[in-house]
């Protein structure tokens, strides 16, 4: 049992356990045997980048970002630059160790193509509002003189449980956790979305070695989008009022990928 957490909550935990009816360690290496004709960690993080891509919208299909990458194929650079980005971004992950220095230097890699540099790799300072495809506000995030206060309580959390021995299901939990509580903190003026399915990579990496590498989260993510974007909001609509007893839903999609 993790005991110190300051912002992750771990009561849905006992829960997580039991509804996750198959071994995570067996389907992870089931996936791991998997033979590619390229580079094993090239093409999941190509993975990885395109579908956490997709998500936020960007026009890019994983056939276009493939033949870019390993068949040398040309397309026009604005169709690629956001999910090259984001590729250095992970390929950072993999070299580097999980920190909130580390994490601020992966958002600056990421954001390059769509915010300017005086804010990647910072904390905005002003109010931040999610808006929805109606063009009305549907989450208020964290308040900008409390941004760096909350990330402190993340990284302290996150600290704590990378030197804990935690079992193959409490890392997905609290890998989802991590993603869940820096996307609701929302500290970046963009690039939020891709930032915390990032650190749940990160997290996975850190904890389970380099086969996680091969877990799609993101691609899943992008699948089920529509869920994605329902038990993200099921939590409140906002941050001061979140309610994380409602992030069972969110957290079991973490494995999801491994069914």
């Amino acid at each position: 049992m993790v005991k110190g957490l300051q912002i992750i909550s771990k009561n849905l935990l006992k829960e997580f356990k039991a509804r996750v009816d198959f071994s995570l360690s067996k389907a992870l290496a089931k996936k791991t045997e998997e033979e590619l004709p390229v580079d094993y960690f090239q093409f999941y993080n190509s993975v990885s980048s395109v579908y956490s891509s997709k998500i936020e919208g960007e026009d890019i299909d994983f056939d276009s970002f493939f033949k870019h990458k390993f068949l040398n194929v040309k397309y026009k650079p604005n169709y690629t630059k956001r999910s090259d980005d984001l590729f250095k971004a992970y390929e950072f992950v993999f070299e580097n160790r999980l920190t909130k220095k580390n994490l601020f230097k992966a958002h600056k890699l990421l954001s390059k193509n769509y915010l300017p540099k005086s804010q990647r790799g910072k904390i905005r300072n002003n109010p931040m509002f999610v808006i929805n495809e109606n063009d009305r506000i549907e989450y208020a995030a964290c308040d900008q003189h409390k941004v760096k206060e909350e990330l402190a309580k993340l990284f302290k959390d996150i600290k704590l449980l990378l030197k804990t021995k935690l079992k193959t299901k409490e890392v997905f939990f609290y890998a989802a956790m991590c993603h869940l509580v820096l996307l609701k903190i929302h500290p970046f003026q963009d690039g939020n979305g891709r930032t915390s399915r990032l650190l749940e990579k990160w997290f996975l990496l850190e904890k389970l070695g380099n086969e996680a590498i091969s877990i799609e989260l993101e691609k899943h993510y992008y699948l089920n989008r529509e869920n994605y974007y329902a038990n993200i909001k099921r939590l409140g609509l906002d941050y001061e009022l979140l309610d994380y007893s409602k992030g069972l839903d969110f957290v079991l999609m973490t494995v999801g990928s491994l069914r």
